[in-house]
């Protein structure tokens, strides 16, 4: 008996630190973009340069994680988690600190697209492997467990990255970016191959599971229709530094924490769908979210709270919406795959993430 329960124990403790280490993978996004946010306007003045020049730096790290979730996913299936995401990791360090010796908005762009290619294995594959590792109906839960310590890095990034720029320099952001994902890297030498059957796969059949995936209506379906849901969360991003530190006078700490307050909304909305999926199914949790993003929207067309808080309060409750829908969504897609887990959740993120340069550009 003592045995078992020293033996269950272990067992939790390494769910435990599973769920810790895939939070901290699918961070990796919004560690890359949101802790940079508040050095936009600074990068403009120093270098002289447009504001859509210098958030081509966001377009062409959104364009080239799009194009390398494509290739992570099904590299994956065939060599497993660990090895792609021990590469991939590797040079998501080596771009940061490239991205910290930037001197013109040019080299930026470049190593910025390197930073994506690199970064784009972490957050797909963490998806990928919550599916090897959890089974449906727990899935549900880690998903909103994750989406909880997850919304801790756009709530954070904001505010560390405005100390940052007050205390020492933008170039310490990204320094401070390959520190985490250091960490990251860690974790996953550390970490047992979750993939049970890798798949002997060519070029050619890699295609053919892209081909395959298209033609499941049920996933594509589900997929394009929830990708849709962070459209105004990506819009956010984009403009929310020129608003609040350029057009409404913040400072960059400033606006760190009113971003933070939008990252405090998703968090609460994970929150509450891990506590309502004990008690409902996902339908009345995606439809009730769904609901809320249009009031949301509604709310901000008619600009009847006053400035900053007119885009803070409809924003908010947009992302406490996304923050309910997104775990149920994210499972109900993964379970209309029974293999190759890693193309679906692949495709499955790009869809999210190509609606990203729309408005940064």
């Amino acid at each position: 008996m003592v045995a078992r329960t020293t033996a269950e124990r272990r067992n939790g403790m390494n769910k435990t630190r599973m769920l810790l280490l895939l939070s901290l993978l699918s961070a990796f996004p919004p560690l890359a973009t949101d802790m940079y946010l508040p050095a936009i306007p600074l990068l403009v003045s120093r270098w002289q340069e447009p504001l859509s020049m210098v958030n081509l730096t966001l377009v062409a790290f959104f364009v080239s994680y799009c194009i390398a979730l494509l290739f992570h996913g099904p590299l994956s299936d065939r060599y497993g988690r660990r090895p792609v995401l021990l590469i991939g990791i590797g040079v998501f360090i080596l771009a940061s600190i490239l991205c910290a010796s930037s001197n013109n908005v040019s080299s930026m762009i470049v190593y910025r697209i390197i930073q994506a290619a690199g970064g784009a294995s972490a957050a797909t594959l963490a998806l990928a492997i919550s599916k090897d590792v959890f089974e449906k109906h727990t899935r549900g839960r880690i998903l909103a467990y994750i989406g909880i310590i997850m919304a801790l890095a756009p709530m954070l990034a904001p505010v560390f990255g405005g100390w940052i720029l007050t205390w020492f320099s933008w170039r310490w952001i990204f320094i401070s970016q390959a520190a985490i994902a250091g960490i990251a890297w860690v974790g996953v030498w550390r970490m047992p191959e979750t993939l049970r059957s890798p798949a002997a796969m060519s070029a050619l059949q890699t295609a053919g599971i892209y081909l395959g995936l298209f033609q499941n209506r049920r996933y594509l379906g589900f997929a394009l229709m929830f990708s849709l849901i962070v459209f105004p969360h990506f819009a956010f991003i984009a403009g929310s530094g020129d608003i609040y530190i350029t057009r409404l006078g913040l400072s960059e700490q400033a606006f760190g924490y009113f971003f933070a307050l939008n990252a405090a909304a998703i968090m609460s909305g994970s929150m509450a769908c891990s506590r309502l999926l004990r008690r409902y199914s996902a339908q009345p949790l995606i439809t009730a979210g769904l609901g809320g993003v249009f009031l949301g929207g509604t709310l901000m067309l008619t600009r009847s709270i006053p400035d900053p808080w007119g885009l803070t309060v409809p924003m908010a409750v947009i992302s406490f919406c996304f923050g309910l829908t997104r775990p149920p969504s994210n499972n109900l897609v993964l379970e209309q795959v029974n293999q190759h887990a890693g193309a679906a959740s692949s495709l499955l993120i790009l869809f999210i993430s190509c609606w990203a340069p729309f408005p940064c550009g």
